[in-house]
């Protein structure tokens, strides 16, 4: 089985009622309790292991059924062709399989957002997300979790208002999936919107119909415009002009966390803020990297999630309170990093994707003590030109 079989086997069933824009607003609508979410961080110890799962489950503290979603990073190099991905994501769902009582569709519906290349000192790990019904301190808002899925995605539509405007309609959607009423307790929106191939740019031109972009460059477009919907919807900008779309870097999304692919054809949402009352013990919270070396931006959004630190911070003043950091790189276009000249986007040899993944890589596991960090490239639209979005999960205990 090819790669790109293996992700179109996923589509339709990832295309179902989990994702539907209208669920979070009905299950509110007739008083769904919101459910504790419980956090907890996997080694990958090989290839395509998830034993780290299986202990966590076989440990009773969660049951497998209340696993919800999956963000990780794997050991490939995070291109097109980057297998690990698969099987990462089939080991993950065995699993669930083996422990649990959902079936095999049930079980595909699960968002698993893996992003492959650890490039650097980045070790392969996952952040697994399980729902119960703990409750945790009255009057404290913490950790929630919605879903949603766009409408269809036309080939036409990426990296144009189109786009902007079904991605915001989810986005927005996933908030009251999540019973989030203030865009500004939003601190994390991963997604997963499809790419162009060549089959799809000749589907639309067969209706007529032109694209934005070149197919090689329409997983950075597709990311770009993901996150400028996701800031449109959270208010953090207005609707840009269509001249704006990934060309005006200087609007970007401070919680946006975007990545693209064949498998589907509509924008999956998972998105993460706070509630009161919401129970548990995790609380998030973000900042922005400004540049590749901003350590401070890591912590700022350490602080933002609720821990006190001191105000030069080291990884020593975590105290084992941090989950995990997500965060968003991307070699700065106008290759300078504070005055100095940058060479990584003329090499040939190694893509700048690479350089700047392993570059915040090694900065980020130093400023937390850990190399089991998540780091993403293509961050058009996703924090300041050669910066990026950074999320803090952390542990407030009981």
């Amino acid at each position: 089985m090819t790669l790109y079989t293996a992700l179109v086997a996923h589509k339709r069933a990832r295309e179902s009622s989990f994702f539907n824009p209208k669920r979070g607003a009905q299950a509110r609508d007739i008083g769904e309790d919101i459910m504790a979410i419980e956090v907890k961080k996997i080694e990958i110890k090989s290839v395509s292991d998830a034993s780290g799962l299986d202990e966590w489950i076989l440990a009773g503290d969660v049951t497998a059924d209340q696993i919800v979603a999956v963000i990780g990073k794997t050991e490939g190099n995070g291109g097109v062709n980057d297998f690990t991905r698969i099987l990462s994501d089939q080991a993950f769902r065995a699993v669930l399989m083996n422990h649990g009582s959902r079936n095999e569709t049930d079980i595909k519906e699960i968002p698993m957002v893996w992003s492959g290349g650890c490039d650097g000192v980045i070790t392969p790990h996952a952040v697994a997300f399980a729902s119960n019904d703990k409750t945790g301190p009255a009057g404290q808002d913490r950790l929630v979790m919605g879903t949603a899925m766009s409408s269809e995605l036309m080939p036409e539509d990426i990296g144009r208002p189109a786009m902007v405007e079904k991605v915001a309609e989810a986005v927005r959607a996933a908030m009251a999936d999540a019973g989030i009423d203030d865009p500004k307790d939003v601190h994390y929106v991963q997604t997963k919107t499809p790419l162009l191939t060549v089959e799809t740019a000749k589907d639309a031109h067969a209706r007529g119909q032109t694209v934005a972009c070149e197919v090689h460059d329409s997983m950075g477009v597709s990311n770009g415009t993901t996150a400028l919907g996701i800031g449109v919807a959270l208010g953090e900008f207005d609707m840009p002009a269509a001249e704006d779309i990934c060309k005006n870097l200087d609007i970007y999304s401070a919680v946006s966390s975007c990545s693209s692919g064949v498998e589907l054809d509509r924008a999956q949402i998972v998105l993460f803020g706070n509630k009161a009352g919401a129970g548990g013990r995790y609380r998030i919270g973000h900042s922005v990297m400004k540049d590749a070396l901003d350590i401070d931006g890591i912590y700022d959004s350490i602080r933002d999630a609720g821990l006190d630190l001191p105000e030069r911070a080291r990884a020593e003043d975590l105290n084992g309170k941090l989950v995990n950091c997500f965060m968003k790189s991307e070699a700065d276009p106008r290759a300078r990093l504070r005055g100095r000249r940058q060479i990584m986007l003329d090499d040939s040899d190694v893509h700048h994707h690479r350089h700047s993944k392993a570059a915040v890589g090694g900065l980020a596991a130093a400023a937390i003590g850990d190399p089991a960090v998540f780091v993403s490239v293509d961050a058009m639209h996703q924090g300041p030109q050669g910066g990026g979005p950074v999320i803090a999960i952390v542990d407030l205990g009981e």
